[in-house]
């Protein structure tokens, strides 16, 4: 069993990606999507996405450890496509991300 240990812990990728949420704001299900967006758009270049629930209304995103968005900071919930662009322009800036670069069109 101790192998076994040991080779998922060298197996780990790295970028690492934490989402603290706020439990009692029952805000789970917002980071949850995130983690799922994250995990979507950058499969092969993100080596976990991490739930971590806190309380207070907090709601942190950090990119291994660096905070990357708050809502505190900030005085609101992170777009998806925000977060996408941010963990984007420190992994890969180069990369495109299709929809989520393209401003949005107004009417």
């Amino acid at each position: 069993m101790g192998a076994l240990n040991g080779s998922i812990m060298t197996d780990l990728k790295t970028p690492r990606v934490s989402i603290l949420y706020c439990r009692q704001c029952r805000w789970m299900m917002r980071a949850a999507w995130l983690a799922q967006e994250i995990l979507t758009t950058f499969a092969d270049d993100i080596g976990e996405v991490a739930l971590q629930p806190g309380c207070g209304g907090i709601m942190e995103i950090r990119l291994n450890e660096e905070l990357i968005f708050s809502r505190k900071d900030s005085g609101r919930f992170p777009e998806a496509k925000e977060i996408k662009q941010l963990i984007r322009d420190r992994i890969d800036p180069g990369r495109d991300l299709g929809h989520s670069d393209r401003p949005q069109e107004t009417t």
